[in-house]
Order: structure tokens, then sequence, then C-alpha cells
């Protein structure tokens, strides 16, 4: 038995997520059938993560086991062959065998992209969140830091019910402005709640539009209580964007 390690880069719009559903595409079982075809046996896909309907990756990291003696040059190439055009395996290589995507990872980053401008694109319209309110940067910022070390993320978990505890710990956090009216929020934890990067993203939009204070932002995160002001973020702007081990 061997162990192949794929990265893989999708785009999430046309998919119901990363996971197996009974109904409607996923990323997970479109790999599993394209495996199925390739070595003529059933292949159980593992991810990383669970990304949400419409949400993208850069830089997924996934793993199979087979009994085939293909190289994972090999796989890559048939993958791609196989895959529709929003799936690319961007890498194969072999893995011990039990390496696990999700139980062996380090961190996460993910990134969220802001179209800030009054008039929508048609290259982005599935990539970005088109805000066309003025949005203050440096207040958003402020906010963002606030983030930074450990806290209990209750106020921005879409369940808590799913994982045993909300505490997690953030590595890193970036705003920045690029070009075309582009703003980009990466976030790094050990470990994200189902929701929580969207959650983060709506409330530090409230916060750019000044409907709150970054130290409203604050109370909100120590009290771990949800307010109107924490609304999720559209899917289309969030990527999956590394995984570190």
């Amino acid at each position: 038995m061997r162990n192949i390690k794929l990265v893989i880069e999708y785009d999430g719009t046309n998919y119901l997520g990363w996971q197996r559903q009974p109904q409607g595409a996923t990323v997970q079982e479109v790999l599993e059938n394209a495996l199925e075809k390739i070595t003529k046996q059933q292949a159980i896909v593992s991810g990383s993560g669970r990304t949400d309907s419409g949400v993208h990756a850069i830089a997924q990291v996934a793993n199979f086991k087979t009994r085939s003696k293909m190289t994972p040059l090999q796989f890559q190439k048939s993958l791609n062959s196989l895959l529709p055009k929003d799936i690319v395996i961007k890498e194969a290589e072999e893995a011990d065998l039990d390496f696990h995507p999700q139980f062996d990872a380090k961190s996460k980053t993910y990134l969220y992209r802001i179209l800030n401008r009054h008039y929508p694109s048609a290259l982005q319209r599935d990539r970005a969140w088109l805000i066309p309110d003025s949005l203050n940067l440096f207040q958003m910022k402020k906010a963002a830091e606030l983030l930074l070390g450990q806290h209990d993320f209750r106020a921005f978990a879409r369940s808590k019910r799913s994982a045993k505890t909300t505490v997690r710990r953030v590595l890193g956090v970036s705003l920045e402005r690029k070009a075309d009216s582009v703003f980009e929020f990466e976030i790094e934890s050990t470990g994200f709640l189902k929701g929580m990067v969207r959650l983060i993203v709506g409330a530090l939009v409230q916060v750019g539009k000044g409907k709150i204070t970054s130290e409203d932002f604050r109370r909100i995160l120590e009290s771990g209580e949800r307010t109107p002001f924490v609304r999720s973020a559209p899917p289309s702007g969030l990527f999956l964007k590394e995984v570190k081990y």
C-alpha cells in the first residue's frame, strides 16, 4: 500500500464544497471518481479541510492510498487529463503511510478578497466580494490585529456544536490594499471553526464602513456574543491559500 499526497487548486463556484454530499457535485467526489477510472479501484481522498460551497483553494492538500504502481507524476498527469478545468493537481508526491493532511497540519492560511469599487468585475465576479461603499482600511487593520493570539472565537462560529472547543490560536493576520481596488485579508491559524473566516471578514467590513469601531470589534471577540454586525461574508471571496506541516 502507498500513500500519495496531492496539492490541489480549484475554483469552488460549481461545487457544494469539498466533502461528498448526497446531492450535488463536490471536489472530493470528482477526484475520487477520476481516481477510480485511473486505478480501477475505489479510492478515498481525504483533504486538509472541508471548504464550503463556492469557496476556492489555491493549495488544498489531500491524500489517497493505493496499490497502483503508477508514479506520482503519472498520477498528476492522468488526473489533470480527466478532471474538469476548474480542478487542477499542482503537485503529487509519495508520503509516509501514516501521513494525514488534516491531522498532521500545523496551520492553515485563508485569503479573502474584497473588491472595493462602485462597479462589478466580469473577471472577478466569483472570486471577490464587491463592496461599493467606502472602506476605512486603517480601522479594519486595527480590528484585524486584535485577532492575533489565542482567543475563544465562539462569536465567529457558525456552529458551536461541531467543535470540542471554540478556542483557536491565530498566528498571523494581514490586510492590504492591492491593485485594481482589491483588499486582501489573510489569516493563519492552527485551526478554524466552521464559517469563522467569513464571519470575521463580515465584521471587519462593518468596521470599515464605520458601523462599529475597532473597540466594538474587540468587545464582540471578548464577549463571544454574536451581534447583528457579525454577518457572514459571501463564499466567493474565500480561498484556502496554504497548509503547513
